[in-house]
């Protein structure tokens, strides 16, 4: 308090100028009240007028308040204070200290921790997961240092966390693979239509560029592809119209035409669908390599894959159609023959000859290549024909649209070859299947319809990809739609054999993996009717309604030994005997009611069968166990009445096997036709019974 009063009497000493210091001469009483004097009563502080706030205090002034600061008295003891007091207080007890420290080291109810029981509670031990994530962790010594002062329910918390983090990561691994197996599948498919697409952009650009080329050449010589008059055909206009049929008759008109004109011109150039005669180039001149000489006439006939040269030779006079005035003096003869990917044609136009005034072989062209790698010169006969500028711009159209088809066929290669490698090892099942994985590469773009719209078979991939998601989450009834419309579709492709077979291939290899799985749950939940009809019901979609009341009616089978298993004669047959008919019949009963409301009625004389089979492995425990009693006494009699009247409860279900119960109870041969798992009890009966 001395010292928040010598505050204030700085702070109000630095406002007011004219105001006295206030000098205490004796202890400040710690009652509220303000300062006191001497002996007079207590002083009330003075309220301040409100006012400006003054300028800075020069530093003769700061030194001055210092010192009044420095001057008031700080060690003036109270009015009651009593020196035979103890100095210091008592320090309180630790353990409280020691019982809160514990309670903030648990964790609160609310974050994992579990609340203190009546007798006081123990700290669960918290998982460390940056520890466990150390890839230098032994588990051994990390456990024995955790777990060393741990007690029993410790431990227990602790195995439960871990399980709870183990299956946590389990399952968010299992997560993030569906979801990258699903990335990488979507992915795929924005891959292969981009390159669906890249693939048709390429084959309009070819297009553009050679409609740009034969634009290009119609505008130079609109003529120049159509043949001389020695070579035409005859055919009208309205004949050469653009479609298939007409071209075709056009072409083989041309090649007859060819192969009547040039003699020898048929062994060269075999008629094969396809090739015809581009441009008859009219005659030429053959010159010496060395000289330029002209050595003889000749023709050139452009074919759509070939270039043909023919010699023209004049006719004998004694052949008598060299009389007749309308067959020509002179006759053309085959004479080289090259493919036009073999061969290059270079023009031999070069600077005009200064003496002259023009270049020899300005209207020169030079075959070059060949088996032999030969060379030959040919010039018009023409001076600045323009048919060897066509000729040339013919040749090179060709050439690159032979070239295209080339690159056609081996992209058609690849693709099939790329389709095998697809199909086969995202199924490699189909590898047993090679004469449709044949068929698959044969065919490039196999489309089918769906919904109205074309689809291909990589399509049908997507689906198979999506269908294997749904098994892989164990969503059942998305898969077993799925599967439903695909063998919808693959059924109505009746007119595609191929597709068919590939579409029914793949469902019916994955309708099996799903059919295993729905069976697996089918046997561990046939007690729980409602699971059972939706399995069943599962299966009778996917086809396999007989695999499911063969597995239904398998598992009842064996909780019936399970059961009678868990019966222990004790001594007194008559309750072993209830029991073991109790369970008996009330299982058999339990089942039949399940079986009428899950499966067909076509199918219910299985269950009938199975039921009487059950009845009869029951008379077989029951002549065993009987065997050592007389027939008609009291034990034996109850025994029996025990047995019909629980074979009564199966009236509840339509069925009423009572005559059959203790049927071929007296044979003995009857102890052989019991189950082997049951001979523990007939030793304890007859024990009891002698």
């Amino acid at each position: 308090m001395s010292e928040e009063r010598s505050k204030i009497s700085l702070r109000s000493g630095g406002k007011r100028k004219a105001r006295q210091p206030i000098k205490i001469s004796g202890p400040i009483l710690q009652d509220g009240s303000g300062p006191r004097g001497p002996s007079g009563p207590a002083v009330p502080d003075e309220t301040p007028i409100p006012r400006p706030r003054p300028p800075p205090q020069s530093s003769a002034k700061t030194s001055d308040l210092v010192k009044r600061r420095y001057s008031t008295r700080f060690n003036a003891l109270p009015n009651d204070f009593d020196p035979a007091a103890n100095p210091v207080p008592a320090l309180p007890s630790l353990d409280q200290y020691v019982q809160a420290q514990a309670l903030e080291r648990r964790a609160p109810p609310s974050r994992g921790g579990r609340s203190d029981s009546v007798g006081g509670g123990v700290a669960e031990i918290q998982v460390d997961v940056r520890a466990l994530r150390d890839p230098d962790l032994v588990p051994e010594q990390y456990v024995a240092q955790i777990l060393s002062d741990a007690t029993e329910d410790q431990v227990r918390d602790y195995e439960e966390a871990l399980k709870k983090l183990k299956h946590r990561v389990s399952t968010d691994l299992q997560q993030n693979v569906y979801q990258n197996r699903t990335q990488f599948i979507k992915i795929s498919k924005e891959a292969e239509k981009l390159k669906s697409e890249m693939r048709t952009l390429k084959n309009l650009m070819a297009e553009l560029k050679a409609n740009t080329t034969a634009l290009r050449a119609a505008s130079h010589n609109a003529d120049s592809s159509g043949l001389n008059g020695q070579m035409s055909t005859g055919l009208s206009r309205r004949d050469k119209r653009s479609s298939v049929a007409d071209r075709t008759a056009l072409w083989s008109a041309q090649m007859q035409a060819l192969y009547k004109n040039v003699e020898g011109s048929q062994k060269f150039l075999p008629n094969t669908p396809g090739r015809h005669v581009v441009q008859d180039a009219g005659p030429w001149v053959e010159l010496d390599n060395a000289t330029y000489r002209s050595r003889r006439a000749m023709q050139i006939f452009l074919l759509n894959d070939h270039i043909l040269i023919a010699s023209r030779k004049k006719r004998k006079t004694d052949v008598p159609a060299a009389a007749d005035s309308r067959v020509p003096m002179t006759k053309l003869v085959a004479d080289r023959c090259w493919h036009l990917l073999d061969v290059e044609v270079v023009d031999m136009a070069g600077p005009s000859d200064s003496s002259s005034g023009r270049n020899k072989l300005a209207d020169a062209i030079m075959v070059r290549g060949g088996g032999q790698n030969e060379s030959f010169i040919y010039r018009t006969e023409k001076a600045e024909d323009p048919e060897k500028a066509s000729l040339i711009l013919n040749i090179r159209k060709q050439v690159e649209e032979l070239r295209r088809n080339l690159q056609s066929e081996r992209e058609a290669t690849n693709k099939a070859k790329e389709t095998i490698n697809y199909f086969a090892s995202r199924d490699p099942g189909l590898l047993q299947k090679t004469e449709l994985l044949e068929t698959l590469s044969d065919i490039k773009d196999m489309l089918i319809e769906v919904d109205g719209k074309k689809q291909n078979l990589r399509w049908v991939e997507g689906q198979m990809d999506e269908l294997d998601i749904h098994i892989a989450l164990q969503q059942i009834e998305p898969a077993v739609a799925l599967i439903e419309k695909l063998k919808t579709l693959a059924y109505s492709l009746k007119n595609n054999a191929i597709a068919q077979d590939f579409i029914s291939f793949k469902v019916d290899e994955r309708r099996g993996r799903l059919a295993a799985l729905v069976v697996r749950e089918l046997v561990n939940t046939h007690n729980h009717q409602r699971k059972t009809e939706q399995n069943v019901s599962w299966l009778t979609r996917l086809g396999y309604e007989d695999r499911a009341r063969e597995a239904y009616l398998s598992a009842r089978s064996e909780i019936i030994q399970k059961r009678t298993r868990q019966c222990i004669f004790q001594g007194n047959l008559n309750n072993y005997i209830w029991e073991i008919s109790f369970v008996y019949f009330t299982i058999i009963r339990n089942t039949v009611s399940c079986f009428q409301a899950s499966f067909p009625p076509t199918m219910m004389s299985a269950c009938v069968k199975w039921a009487k089979e059950e009845v009869d492995a029951f008379n077989a425990i029951l002549a065993r166990q009987l065997s050592g009693e007389k027939e008609e006494s009291e034990v034996w009699t109850q025994c029996m009445e025990t047995a019909k009247d629980h074979a009564a409860m199966l009236s509840e279900v339509d069925l009423d096997f009572r005559n059959l119960v203790g049927r071929n109870v007296k044979v003995a041969d009857g102890v052989t036709n019991a189950p082997q798992g049951l001979g523990l009890n007939m030793g304890g009966a007859q024990a009891a019974a002698a």
